[in-house]
């Protein structure tokens, strides 16, 4: 997916200086001059820019929530909570990017409702982390949800995969958008979903039907036979489940 996604990016132009430090930016009377060096060491190197954005990850935050005042217990940078979303101190709760789980906002939305929830009627709190999903809103976005390959392989899980190009989708067609695919990985044995990648400029809406369908435990052929309306970008991922189910899809890229 990500080589995919950066043959996409340099088609639109932009620039991939991998394995690459960034030594320091100064201002010059133009604009700004970002000076960079090889990570493993060689020349250096100067780049002309108008703005610099700088992103080096994310971060919990925690800051002022007065955790060391009240005593609440921690794991690493994160706080500490049970299955309930409770802290040590039995009347404060913790949800989101300062717990256990990715830093998204949906993630942490849905632990806000559910702790309400639980505290309101005593109804325990259920997510499962493997079904959050992912989106990087670019164009096209690339969305995500589950295991990858990589995580795949290094749990020595065997798995199936199955490819749906959106040139070969009639919606994409008319849309004049053929960027991207839709991949769907699934247990060698079972056919259980075990996870979904899209490349396009919707991933991010199309990425709901793959959450609900590993939420409950689908296998890649209850996708491939849930009937998608036509002509719909959706049924890319229709597409590749039939490839992953059987080996073919019926309108095969």
């Amino acid at each position: 997916v990500a080589k995919n996604f950066m043959a996409v990016l340099k088609k639109q132009g932009l620039n991939f200086k991998m394995k690459t430090k960034v030594t320091g930016v100064e201002r010059t009377g133009s604009g700004l001059k970002v000076n960079t060096v090889a990570a493993a060491g060689g020349g250096e190197e100067s780049l002309d820019a108008d703005v610099v954005l700088v992103c080096v990850g994310r971060r919990e935050y925690r800051d002022n929530l007065g955790t060391d005042a009240l005593g609440i217990e921690m794991e690493g940078k994160k706080i500490k909570v049970d299955h309930n979303f409770r802290t040590n101190v039995p009347s404060i709760f913790a949800v989101g990017d300062i717990v256990a789980g990715p830093m998204l906002a949906h993630k942490a939305e849905d632990e806000g409702a559910l702790v309400s929830e639980f505290i309101a009627t005593g109804k325990p709190p259920h997510l499962d982390y493997n079904c959050v999903p992912s989106v990087v809103y670019t164009h096209p976005e690339v969305a995500w949800v589950g295991k990858t390959e990589e995580q795949l392989k290094a749990e020595g899980v065997e798995y199936k995969k199955g490819k749906f190009t959106f040139g070969a989708n009639s919606r994409a067609k008319a849309n004049g958008d053929e960027t991207g695919f839709v991949k769907v990985l699934a247990c060698k044995k079972t056919d259980k979903l075990l996870g979904v990648h899209i490349i396009n400029n919707l991933a991010g809406e199309l990425i709901g039907e793959a959450c609900m369908a590993l939420e409950y435990g689908a296998n890649s052929e209850d996708i491939a036979r849930v009937c998608h309306a036509h002509p719909t970008l959706s049924e890319a991922l229709k597409g590749a489940a039939q490839m992953t189910a059987f080996g073919k899809a019926i309108n095969s890229p």
